[in-house]
């Protein structure tokens, strides 16, 4: 083959090469939602995930611990220092000139948190379980309660000082960690937290954890997702109302209804507005307003950019990319990271479509949320504001039922969005769209009094529930499918077994109540039996055997462990515990 021919076929192979390029990065795509760009410090830090990756491979590599560090030098000269570094062939680093410069320029993750005593905490509060009758229930409930010191921290003065060398963000008041991995203050956690803390007498802590939020919506407009630079685009479920009431409800604190407010109006309106709000039309033809999580993202995310880029690399183009990304971002927001629930295969991650959901749950948080907005309104005579959330909760009630429930389940069910079936966005309610798969988050409008006051409705939810599957021998299962995704099964997850458990207990329904302590001595056992094999409360546990720690996922389960602490604590106050019941495994 001759030179010229040589040059020809190069030619048309590099103009080929061009032209699918081109095509991937400009690829007809319509931006569905807003952007909130990270800061360059998140950035720099994402580069140096990938290079640890690389220099010290895939096993026992942690994506969030490289985001989590902080820098010695400002920014500039740590990338510059970076920039530096000699590279392989391939552009990798090479492990000993990585730690070198981790050495140097970079602080350890756990350096912007430090250890702090609560003020509130005494090893036996006065009151504490009084109908906790078993003396090695009791003895294990202490330890629990002790764990609060140990999960106990504040944002060293540092980070305080010098905010834009570190991803956490500097909150004021000290924070209970979730645990392990999770340095920081989470906000769907801090409400069974603060659950928890409730039962351990101590007010002080919870009101503090309430005010750091706050302030994020004071800063943001949302609570964010958690206390980190890299969650500035997306938040979580809206529970901190509920934080409100039940500390209110302890304490009778009125400077902190007073003061706590103005942010609830404005958290209210970022979830119902904008890109979280879709309207729907029911059968009827009447129009219902719902929400639905939607990340303000596109991109992978920082604390898992490593990850999300290799499970988007079957993707064709940037703009299905992308989608990914704010699906996935979505899902992380929406607590249930990650999920078949919110998969169009359940077998294929890059099928999150979360954005395309309006999901159960998040709908009864809200109706939650107005509901606790009457309640704080009413203590503090703001009228008007009483007037508009009745008429909203009324409103979200009659969606609910209207576009989720299904007689013939006796659940509530996910409604997954098809196209808009007209020019302003109005969606046409059809039964093929609800998700007619059992999960837990099916159950949890029991959570309101608006729904668990209808005994008709209870009893026939109680027997969907019994016949579901979900129903196992150490607690609720989250689906029926077996993904390896943390929030599938046989995994339970802490909230959502209070949730249930909570929302069948108060139902005023004798088998809903029997049915609500059997679930919550399963699940106590199971964490019991899990604390005296291991010395640690786990995130989620395996629910198809007593004493399991759940698994899935893209790490180890993780210990500490903040709601599931707040989870058993609340469960033993409810329900006690006799002293001749059994407390291990059968």
């Amino acid at each position: 083959m001759d030179n010229a021919t040589i040059f020809v076929i190069f030619t048309l192979f590099m103009l080929f090469t061009a032209m699918n390029t081109i095509e991937a990065e400009t690829c007809t795509y319509t931006e569905k939602g807003p952007v909130i760009a990270t800061t360059p410090l998140v950035s720099f830090l994402e580069r140096v995930q990938e290079s640890a990756l690389q220099a010290y491979g895939q096993k026992g590599f942690d994506a969030k611990h490289f985001v989590d560090m902080s820098l010695r030098k400002n920014l500039s000269v740590t990338v510059e220092a970076f920039d530096k570094l000699p590279r392989t062939v391939n552009g990798s680093i090479l492990a000993n000139d990585l730690d070198g410069f981790i050495v140097n320029y970079l602080r350890k993750v756990d350096e912007d948190l430090v250890y702090v005593e609560p003020v509130d905490y005494v090893a036996e509060p006065e009151g504490f379980l009084p109908n906790v009758k078993n003396p090695e229930v009791r003895k294990w409930a202490l330890e629990v309660h002790s764990l609060w010191k140990n999960l106990s921290r504040k944002v060293s003065d540092n980070v305080l000082e010098k905010p834009e060398l570190y991803t956490l963000l500097p909150l004021k008041n000290p924070v209970i960690i979730a645990g392990s991995r999770f340095r920081e203050v989470y906000y769907w956690d801090s409400y069974w937290v603060i659950r928890g803390l409730l039962v351990s007498k101590m007010y002080e802590t919870a009101k503090g954890i309430v005010t750091n939020l706050i302030s994020l919506i004071d800063q943001y407009g949302y609570v964010l997702n958690g206390a980190r630079a890299y969650y500035t685009n997306r938040s979580q479920p809206p529970v901190l109302a509920g934080m409100i009431v039940d500390i209110y409800n302890q304490t009778g604190d009125l400077d902190l209804v007073r003061g706590s407010l103005p942010a609830l109006l404005k958290e209210y309106h970022f979830w119902s507005s904008g890109i979280h709000r879709v309207t729907i039309q029911d059968a009827q033809g009447s129009n219902h307003s719902l929400s639905r999580y939607y990340a303000m993202w596109n991109k992978p995310r920082p604390e898992a950019s490593t990850i999300d880029k290799k499970t988007a690399t079957k993707l064709p183009n940037i703009c299905e990319k992308r989608e990914f990304y704010r699906d996935l971002a979505s899902a992380a927001e929406s607590g249930w990271d990650f999920s078949s629930r919110w998969m169009r295969n359940e077998s294929d991650l890059t099928t999150t479509s979360t954005t395309s959901i309006l999901p159960v749950d998040l709908n009864v948080f809200l109706l939650k949320m107005e509901i606790d907005i009457v309640f704080l309104a009413n203590i503090i005579g703001e009228s008007s504001v009483v007037a508009q959330f009745t008429e909203a909760s009324q409103n979200r009630q009659r969606a609910i039922n209207c576009i989720f429930w299904n007689a013939e389940m006796g659940q509530w069910l996910d409604y997954w969005l098809g196209s808009s079936n007209t020019s302003e966005d109005i969606y046409k309610w059809e039964d093929l769209h609800q998700n007619k798969k059992s999960f837990a988050s099916n159950f949890v409008p029991l959570w309101t009094e608006l729904f668990r006051s209808d005994k008709i409705t209870t009893q026939k939810v109680v027997q969907s529930l019994r016949s579901s599957g979900l129903l196992q021998p150490a607690g609720i299962a989250m689906t029926l499918s077996n993904t390896g995704q943390q929030w599938d099964f046989p995994n339970g997850w802490p909230p959502l077994q209070h949730i249930i458990i909570e929302g069948l207990a108060r139902s005023g329904l004798e088998e809903a109540r029997a049915l609500a302590k059997d679930i919550a001595v399963r699940w106590i056992r199971t964490n019991y039996v899990a604390y005296k094999k291991t010395g640690a409360m786990y995130e989620k546990y395996d629910v198809t055997k007593c004493g399991a720690a759940g698994g899935g996922g893209f790490y180890v389960a993780q210990i500490g462990f903040g709601w599931a602490n707040g989870v058993v604590l609340a469960l033993l106050e409810e329900f006690g515990w006799p002293e001749d019941l059994k407390i291990d495994c059968y």
